[in-house]
Parts: C-alpha cells; structure tokens; sequence
C-alpha cells in the first residue's frame, strides 16, 4: 500500500484541506499520515482513515525575544524527527498545507528527495510555503498568485482548495433573488477575529435603510458572546428579525440560504461562497499577516461575484447606501452569483489527489 504524508499547521485553514485530502486518498486506497503539532491532537478523529502523528515546531514570527531565540532549535528538532519518521514511512508522496508546523516536515521531505507537493489556499503563499516554494516540485494553487512568486511558475498547478463534503454537497444549489416586497436573507459572518467590526457597523448600517426596506430583513450575524447583548438590543429596537449566535455548525447551509453574505476574505470563506455560486461584500481581516486576505478578495471581485472594501474605508453610511443600491436591482444579485459559481472548484479534493498520484508516478 502507498503512502502519503501530510504535513498541516494546527489551524482550521490549513488542517480543514488536509482532512478533506485524507479521506480522497483513503478512498483510493492509500494509507495516509498527517504530521502536525500538539494543537492538531484534537482534530486527530476528524482525519479520516489517517494516522496523526506531532512533531516538534515553532514559528519565526513569535515576537517574544525567547520564543526568536528558541524557534530554530524547535525547528531543527521538528527537521530530525521528521526524518525519522519519512525514513520509517517511505511515503510515496508528502504534501504540505502551510503553517509553520508544516515547515520542518516539508524541508526532511525536499531534503529526502521523496516527491513533494505544497497547497496555497490563499492567492499569495503563505511564510512558511514561500521557504518551500523553490524547493519542492508541485504548487496546487486555489487562486492565481498574486506575490511572493516562485522563480518556475511552471510547477504551479490550479487544483482549487479542497472543500469539506457538507460545502461540495451544496454546489448545485440554485440561487434565486429576493423577489419584490418578499424577504431579504443576509449572512453576516467574520471568524473570532473579525466579528467585533461587524457587530459595530452592520446594525449601524441597517439603522440607516429606509423602513420599506429593513422590514424585510431576515439576518443572520455571528458574533462575539460579549458583543451578543448589544447586537440584539439594536435589532430589536429597529424590528429587524435576526438570528444571532457565536458560532454556526451549519454555516455552509446558511450561504446557501443567504442572498447576500457580508464577511471576512480567508482562502476557505471565499472558496465556499464561490463553490455554493453566493454573492459577497468581502472586507479583508486589516491586520492578517501579510494582508493575505486582500488578494483573496480580488480573486471574487475580478471574477464579478462580489464587492470588496478596506475596512476603515467601509462606514455605516457607505454600507447602507451600498445595500440600498443592491437591493434596489435584486436581478444583478444573479449576475454576481453565477459570477462567484464561476470561479469555483468544487472538485478540488479530487483534482489535488489526481495531483498526488500524478506526482508519486512521475517521481
């Protein structure tokens, strides 16, 4: 039986297109390790029909002057037990998911000479797959790259970003507008990390529509626990119906469900929406690392599925006026979903595993 090693950081972004890989590769008969850190531990059982091993790592960007001191000898233990384990495993092919986890198990494989493959979620490469990037000898790419290039851009492949099942089984969905006088179903959504701006400036912006139009507001908004109350009492006292609550399991149902989503541009918000064929107004994460988030929504608007904002540029007033216009031809709102659908790869697990085993052939 052939082997695949996948080396993933302990993050949803990188680990959620590895689960997705595990469990393509076990289907076609491959035994499947995923190398991580400790955080990853408990997802182990989401891996399915893979064995989860750790390895030791650290990440360059720590700004504790102990952590910079500490993270190359992490790195190099990460490097040495990596080594061990690929000498005892023999994989036929390792493919990295970014995150600085990832980073010692990839150098043992490109040092190794075993046949390496790395995947871009995002439209530029993230710290640890820019180190990579010259060394191994596939790029999957979700988006078209837009910085930190590597030297032979012939190696970059466009597999898409592999999709959990729940997201792959809503890409027939049809979309269909908010008709006139019936409801308008809004998505709001921003992560742990970019809520708080959303529960500030929506409420503020539905404040402003005209009545007519925010009667028919049907939303539903994640939001921070602490940021609950306050959003809620706002709805309430304009007679909006909302749905609130800091987490949504079923969040790929709701897109679906959506007319409209508002939200953040991660490389997996903005494959979903595209692989569902949902319209978006994006506003990038303003303090991501590297402002990797920025490309990922030009990736939308360019396609036409979607309108993108820097965030302090984005006031209540502009996203009011903004809805007001959009919800003004709800005809267009069709024009930007079939947009979005078109840059889609729902097939994208597939397409990376074909890439795999074309990789392991040619080696």
């Amino acid at each position: 039986m052939k082997t695949v090693v996948l080396a993933a950081g302990g993050t949803g972004g990188h680990l959620f297109p590895a689960q997705a890989l595990a469990g393509e590769m076990a289907k076609r008969g491959w035994q499947v390790v995923a190398l991580t850190d400790k955080r990853a531990s408990a997802y182990a059982g989401d891996f399915s029909g893979a064995t989860v091993e750790t390895v030791p790592s650290a990440a360059l960007s720590d700004r504790s002057p102990f952590g910079l001191l500490r993270a190359p000898f992490e790195i190099l233990a990460g490097i040495l037990v990596s080594r061990k384990k690929l000498n005892r495993l023999k994989p036929a092919a390792v493919v990295g998911f970014g995150g600085y986890p990832s980073l010692p198990v990839m150098l043992a494989a490109c040092w190794g000479g075993y046949p390496t493959a790395i995947l871009s979620p995002d439209a530029l490469l993230g710290r640890a797959n820019r180190a990579l990037a010259n060394r191994v000898k596939c790029i999957a790419a979700n988006f078209p790259l837009k910085r930190f290039l590597p030297k032979d851009m012939s190696k970059v492949v466009y597999t898409g970003n592999p999709l959990r099942p729940e997201v792959v089984a809503l890409a027939d969905a049809a979309y269909e507008p908010p008709a006139a006088d019936e409801g308008i179903r809004l998505l709001v959504f921003g992560g742990s990390q970019g809520a708080r701006y959303f529960s500030e400036t929506v409420p503020s912006a539905i404040a402003r529509l005209p009545e007519t139009l925010r009667t028919r507001l049907d939303i539903v908004q994640q939001c921070r626990p602490e940021d609950l109350g306050r959003v809620r009492k706002a709805y309430d006292g304009m007679k909006v119906k909302a749905e609130l609550a800091p987490f949504f399991a079923d969040l790929p149902q709701r897109v679906a469900w959506s007319h409209l989503t508002i939200a953040r541009a991660g490389a997996g918000t903005v494959s979903e929406l595209a692989a569902i064929g949902r319209p978006a107004i994006l506003v990038p994460l303003p303090h991501a690392l590297d402002d990797n988030q920025t490309p990922n929504a030009d990736a939308l608007v360019d396609a036409g599925g979607g309108w993108s904002f820097v965030q302090k540029k984005l006031t209540p007033a502009k996203l009011a006026a903004l809805l007001d216009e959009i919800f003004a031809t709800p005809q267009g709102l069709t024009t930007k979903a079939q947009a979005a659908k078109a840059l889609g790869k729902p097939h994208a697990t597939a397409a990376l595993a074909d890439l795999v085993e074309k990789l392991e052939k040619n080696d």
